[in-house]
């Protein structure tokens, strides 16, 4: 007979989870495994929710896996270290993110591309080698092993920087892997919400100039004025877009709706590149002509590695990039999920875990 979550493992754990794809969370009792030579154990004090967050716990990819405790924007306190453990020690800040392990010896790996591993384990939602499940950071601890664990930089705020562990490092990536993290060049960003906003807050430290673009005029104050955007585009306004024809040295897109591509590759330069961050749930047309004349490039970008993802946390806190961020008790949750489908936030909702997770 199957054992219970809580008697899978030898240490005991509290969190919050989904037991079908009504996607509805509540109280949960489960365990994690005892602490490895080369573990870290931390009290989660701020976990993100990411839009992914949403659709993991309603299925909407067909691969979810239940009960599910979500989360991969963990930032906490450690509370116990393995014997062999070099890189923390008991009281360290620590962030985990969207991966928690990857096999250490492939080609990506030896690269510090542990993403691209054909054996990564995400942090949940995702299978144990012994066959149970991996749960996220809803929950009053985690433990990971110290190479998927991340050094929180001391003037780092916790909250304002949990959604960097997800958001900060997907728009991060693609800006240093395809040079378009050099100053001076003009970038756009496509949709203002929790990848987008962070998108522009990393490109303008790099010291781009940087256009958002919107199906959504009432943006255009945000971006602006709270987000330091240089210019606004309706992309639904057919003589705003015309101006901008040819005015952009890359884009990026986090738009996860079915979208148009053709007026975005009207916008780059010759030579310009449109990275696809966004996961639309069906194929988007991908006229070619346009990327002939003019040598354009569509490419796509996943999270960086654990090595890429430290050095974006380092950056964030020299440049002061965290989030905008809307901190919500554990159980105003399923209110936030429902907002966030919604999108009624700007721009993240992140738990007070530490706070407000209270085990019976």
């Amino acid at each position: 007979m199957a054992k219970s979550p809580e008697e899978q493992h030898p240490v005991k754990a509290y969190g919050w989870a989904a037991r079908d794809n009504s996607g509805v969370l509540s109280p949960f009792k489960f365990s994690r495994r005892v602490t490895g030579e080369t573990d870290v154990r931390f009290k989660v004090l701020y976990t993100g929710i990411c839009h992914s967050d949403l659709h993991h716990v309603k299925n909407d990819w067909g691969a979810s896996k239940y009960p599910m405790v979500p989360g991969h924007e963990i930032v906490g306190e450690v509370t116990e270290v393995g014997c062999k453990v070099t890189k923390f020690k008991v009281g360290d800040k620590v962030g985990v993110g969207c991966m928690v392990g990857s096999c250490r010896s492939c080609a990506d790996c030896k690269e510090d591309l542990e993403p691209y591993c054909p054996k990564k384990v995400l942090t949940y939602d995702f299978y144990y080698p012994d066959g149970t499940i991996l749960y996220g950071g809803y929950s009053d601890h985690m433990v990971a092993d110290e190479h998927f664990v991340l050094r929180w930089p001391e003037n780092l705020p916790l909250a304002g920087g949990a959604p960097l562990l997800c958001a900060g490092i997907t728009t991060y990536s693609p800006l240093i892997y395809y040079g378009l993290n050099k100053p001076g060049l003009h970038l756009g960003v496509v949709g203002l919400g929790g990848l987008g906003h962070v998108g522009v807050k990393l490109a303008k430290a790099f010291g781009a100039k940087v256009t958002v673009i919107s199906t959504s005029p009432s943006k255009g104050q945000e971006a602006l004025e709270r987000l330091g955007a240089d210019a606004f585009l309706v992309s639904r306004d057919p003589n705003q877009m015309q101006a901008a024809m040819g005015t952009l040295d890359g884009i990026l897109d986090t738009v996860s709706a079915v979208h148009p591509i053709l007026p975005l590759l009207s916008l780059l330069k010759n030579h310009g590149k449109l990275i696809m961050l966004g996961a639309p749930a069906k194929p988007l047309e991908l006229p070619v002509f346009p990327l002939l004349m003019g040598r354009k490039v569509v490419a796509g970008s996943n999270i960086g590695g654990l090595k890429e993802t430290q050095e974006m946390l380092d950056f964030c806190a020299k440049h002061n990039v965290v989030a905008d961020v809307e901190v919500i008790p554990i159980d105003q949750v399923n209110t936030a999920m429902e907002r966030l489908e919604k999108s009624d936030v700007k721009y993240r909702f992140v738990i007070d875990v530490g706070n407000t997770l209270k085990a019976p």
